[in-house]
Parts: C-alpha cells; sequence; structure tokens
C-alpha cells in the first residue's frame, strides 16, 4: 500500500477511533468492571453452564457430549482467512470494557501488518455482556476494525474456559489450515520478533501436536478461602497435569480442533489454563516448557524484553511506550 492510500485509510481510522472513543467515554464512566485474568496466579470460578438444547456434531464426533459447547455466533469474521491462509492467529482474551487495551494493541504488537510476507490475523474474544449498551459499543468497534469475535456466553470473570474454547472452535472452524496460533490476554506485551523468528521460524516445516509456553506443574487448592479453591468432588486428584500459565501460550493450528473435540466430552472445569491441560493429557500432548513466557509482571528495560516473548500486567500506556522504545532501537546491540 502506497503511503498516500495509507494516509487516507489512516485519517478514515481515526475519525471512527474518535467517535468511538466518545462513545465509550461517555457509558463507562459509571461502570465498574473486574477484569479476569487467565494465568494460573489469578484463577476463577465457573458459573453454571446452560444445558444444551439439543445434541451437538463437530467433526467426526458422533457420541452425545458431556459438555456440549452450545453457543452461537453473535459477532464473527469467518472470512478473516479467506485470502490467504495465516501463518499465525493470535486470540486475545478480553472484555468489553477495555477497549483502550485492544486499541494498544491494534496500534505496537498485534497490528497484522507488522512483518512483510508474513500473514498474521489477531482476532479479540468475548462473550454476551450483561450490560446492552456495552454490547452495542463492541458492535461498533468490531464493525470498525473487524477483529472481534463473541458468541453468547455471559463475558464473567467465571467464564473464561469458556471464551477459550470459542476461541477454539473458531479456528477449526474458520482458520483450520492456519499454520500456529496464539492465545493471550490484553494486559500482555508480545516480542514478535522473538516469537516469529526464534520459537516459529517461518521457514522451517510447520509443527504438528505442538503446544509450548510457561508449563507450570501444580495440584489443586482445597482451601475455600482461596481465589483458587478446586473443591474434591469436582477434581478428585492431588495433581494437575502439565498445563502452560494461560497468560500466553502458542500451539500447532491442528491442536485447536484436536482440544475442542476433546473438551466436548471432558467436564467442564473453571480453571481454563488447568483444562487445556488435562483436554492435552487426553490427547497424548506434553507441553514443552519454554522460559520465554512470562506470566508476572517485568520492569522494562530495552536488553531484558528483547529476550523473552511475552510479559504480563501492561497498560496500554507501557505497551505504546515499551514497542516505540524497542522499535527505533533495533540498531543498538545489549
Amino acid at each position: 500500500m502506497n503511503r498516500g492510500a495509507r494516509g487516507t485509510m489512516a485519517s478514515k481510522v481515526s475519525c471512527l477511533y474518535v467517535l468511538t472513543v466518545v462513545c465509550w467515554a461517555s457509558a463507562l464512566w459509571y461502570l465498574s468492571i473486574t477484569r479476569p485474568t487467565s494465568s494460573y496466579t489469578g484463577h476463577r470460578q465457573l458459573s453454571s453452564v446452560t444445558i444444551a438444547k439439543k445434541n451437538v456434531s463437530f467433526g467426526n464426533i458422533r457420541t452425545r457430549p458431556i459438555n456440549p459447547h452450545s453457543f452461537e455466533f453473535l459477532i464473527n469474521e469467518p472470512n478473516k482467512c479467506e485470502k490467504s491462509i495465516p501463518f499465525l492467529v493470535i486470540l486475545i482474551s478480553t472484555t468489553h470494557k477495555e477497549f483502550d487495551a485492544r486499541q494498544a494493541i491494534r496500534e505496537t504488537w498485534g497490528d497484522e501488518n507488522n512483518f512483510k510476507g508474513i500473514k498474521i490475523a489477531t482476532l479479540f474474544l468475548l462473550g454476551k455482556n450483561t450490560d446492552s449498551v456495552l454490547n452495542q459499543m463492541v458492535e461498533q468497534e468490531s464493525q470498525i476494525f473487524h477483529d472481534i469475535i463473541v458468541e453468547d456466553f455471559i463475558d464473567s470473570y467465571h467464564n473464561l474456559t469458556l471464551k477459550t474454547l470459542m476461541g477454539m472452535r473458531w479456528v477449526a472452524t474458520f482458520c483450520s489450515k492456519a499454520k500456529y496460533v496464539m492465545k493471550t490476554d490484553s494486559d500482555i506485551f508480545v516480542n514478535m520478533d522473538n516469537l516469529i523468528y526464534k520459537l516459529l521460524k517461518p521457514n522451517t516445516k510447520p509443527r504438528r501436536r505442538y503446544f509450548t509456553g510457561y508449563v507450570i506443574n501444580g495440584g489443586p487448592i482445597r482451601d475455600v478461602r482461596s481465589k483458587w479453591y478446586m473443591p474434591r468432588d469436582l477434581y478428585p486428584d492431588s495433581n494437575y497435569p502439565p498445563f502452560c500459565s494461560g497468560t500466553g501460550y502458542i500451539f500447532s493450528a491442528d491442536v485447536a480442533e484436536l482440544i475442542y473435540k476433546t473438551s466436548l466430552h471432558t467436564r467442564l472445569l473453571h480453571l481454563e489454563d488447568v483444562y487445556v491441560g488435562l483436554c492435552l493429557r487426553k490427547l497424548g500432548i506434553h507441553p514443552f516448557q519454554n522460559s520465554g513466557f512470562n506470566h508476572w509482571k517485568m520492569a522494562y528495560s530495552l536488553c531484558r524484553y528483547r529476550r523473552v516473548i511475552t510479559v504480563h500486567q501492561i497498560t496500554p500506556e507501557e505497551m505504546h511506550r515499551i514497542w516505540n522504545d524497542m522499535s527505533s532501537k533495533k540498531h543498538l546491540r545489549c
């Protein structure tokens, strides 16, 4: 795209962006919604899931599922992968209120045009909000950016497992030929150079049945006062299978369909990353440890951030500052 076309497009997007921000500002001042996190250090309880009205079939599954994902898309981008097959699909768990975080990602590491010749598809995952104003604003945002997916489960602190399964379902249904998928959160900074060139390596043969991130080996917490309490009747074992922190993990695209199919026959748990680990164990897929994935806050320094893939708890303002600094100082050595 030439500079003139880019300028015209940027001008249009800027106008739409300003209108969207005004709408957000007028509605969000009275709202206070707690942001969920999908890391092991911030687990949550699942609200009851509505029983499916009818049997759900997917791929070659023929038996009646015990955990049917009986939700419909309210907002979808089914043609996202039609023109060209992505090398990487990025699925970002977010909430309705986090417009600034989504916009910061669009303008920094999540920009689909960052890498010439490498197709990236960035998508934000949401459920349905109980506030109709927020739902309308997300619909407007979707019409501008075409990077939002919504199913009709309630978007809450308790339903993050459903949100991840929605992402898996979307990849399996609409983008199954992609090479890799990343699942992450909207307060994560991603060093895309390290992710693309050092980990995934576009010039090498794509892996299959591949899953990597910050691997955790833990067990259920039985203290009812804990945020991550796991009842014994829901999970009687004393150890969880190895699982990757939900703040960020990477897998080959074939695993999306495998996990989604397996989830239909796996009792739902309220801990998203643990649940994905249970599905991986059923599939015989062992997640690989990668020290570049950090599920904690890390003070910024150019050299330190050059060595990592993900950093947790990054605000939109920090995201812009870090991205601009790293982009402008690529010539400097550490």
